[in-house]
């Protein structure tokens, strides 16, 4: 099978991380005989150094013109303190998903064994948790009208849903359901928003179309302490954008870190695949990034945008044994990790290529 895959490292550890899940396609290709072919691009802050654009209209092109996209991360800390930059490295991302159509964000919550001790969660609570989020992309308050009064001293974001994308993302998540156990959660927060209570009306009338799957609804407040408390009552859960990035955040921890978390971002073309991670420019250049979450990502892009569950499950394999032989990155290592198998993004690389190859 032949394959063009646009490497868009960005910012931080994007350009460290994305380097091994470039390596894991590349062994996977030699292994199961594929020719997968690669470009770059820039965007986020690494763009805006290079042409002032935060998203360079190549960058759009290239994409478009590709299968898939493995993306590493934007941000940077010159512009966290300043609210009045008019161009910011995050502009990069949310013009990618717009200009591609990319509406629905998957992201795994997929445990190993071998790091229950990494979370801060109780083991016994966490062992056979296994969630899968639906994050409606390119809409609410990410995207509505914003501003400020003529005075500065009041800002607003207005948080908006058409029926049309409520529908498109629920039936993604309805038939990623029925693939699974058949059961749904759909969050919102109806009891105060008109905007969630399209929301609710919306999956209501999907869910009519689906009689075999379970469906409850819940308030993002209580979810978000259901999620702590009880993550195994969840399984597809469906949300709004806000809300699927702050929720999806917290779930990390069920996973034991952000470094362990993939996803997948997707429209009706090209997909684009990423760590849910932050650039984490405290530890850019370092060579201690875990890159787990994106070589996770792309098992994602195999199994989603090329039909290859074969070779997905292979990466993902060669993650759990590497786990089980001990290996760890400082984000998930604990007390009793061995001094010896505590490793740098390039060496714990190293070890997920030595099980996929061997």
């Amino acid at each position: 099978m032949k394959k063009h895959i646009v490497v868009i490292a960005g910012d931080g550890i994007g350009q460290e991380v994305t380097t091994v899940g470039k390596q894991v396609l590349e062994a996977i290709a030699k292994k199961y005989n594929h020719e997968f072919t690669f470009d770059t691009a820039l965007i986020g802050h690494a763009a805006i150094e290079a042409t002032g654009n935060p998203l360079p209209d190549e960058t759009i092109a290239k994409s478009k013109a590709s299968d898939a996209i493995l993306f590493g991360a934007v941000g940077h800390p010159k512009y966290d303190n300043d609210p009045s930059a008019k161009v910011r490295p995050e502009q990069g991302l949310l013009g990618i998903r717009k200009a591609l159509g990319l509406y629905a964000n998957l992201r795994p919550i997929k445990l190993f064994d071998e790091l229950l001790s990494a979370s801060s969660i109780k083991p016994e609570i966490l062992k056979g948790a296994d969630i899968l989020f639906f994050r409606e992309l390119t809409g609410d308050v990410y995207f509505g009208e914003r501003g400020r009064t003529d005075d500065r001293n009041t800002a607003y974001d207005t948080m908006i849903y058409s029926r049309y994308e409520v529908e498109r993302i629920a039936i993604k998540a309805f038939d990623a359901a029925m693939t699974r156990s058949k059961r749904l959660c759909s969050v919102d927060k109806a009891n105060v928003l008109e905007s969630s209570r399209l929301w609710r009306e919306v999956v209501q009338e999907i869910a009519l179309r689906y009689p075999e799957v379970d469906v409850e609804h819940q308030f993002v407040d209580t979810a978000a302490m259901l999620l702590i408390k009880d993550p195994r009552r969840f399984d597809v859960v469906l949300t709004g954008n806000i809300f699927g990035d702050i929720l999806t955040d917290e779930a990390s921890q069920i996973a034991g870190s952000m470094g362990m978390l993939a996803s997948a971002s997707i429209g009706d073309t090209t997909g684009l695949y990423e760590p849910i991670h932050g650039s984490a420019h405290d530890i850019t250049g370092k060579g201690i990034a875990n890159p787990l979450a994106s070589v996770l990502s792309v098992a994602l892009m195999l199994d989603i945008s090329f039909g290859m569950k074969t070779e997905a499950d292979i990466i993902v394999n060669a993650i759990d044994l590497t786990l089980r032989a001990g290996f760890r990155t400082r984000d998930i290592a604990d007390a009793g990790t061995d001094a010896n198998k505590l490793l740098g993004t390039e060496h714990m690389g190293n070890q997920i290529l030595k099980q996929i190859t061997s």
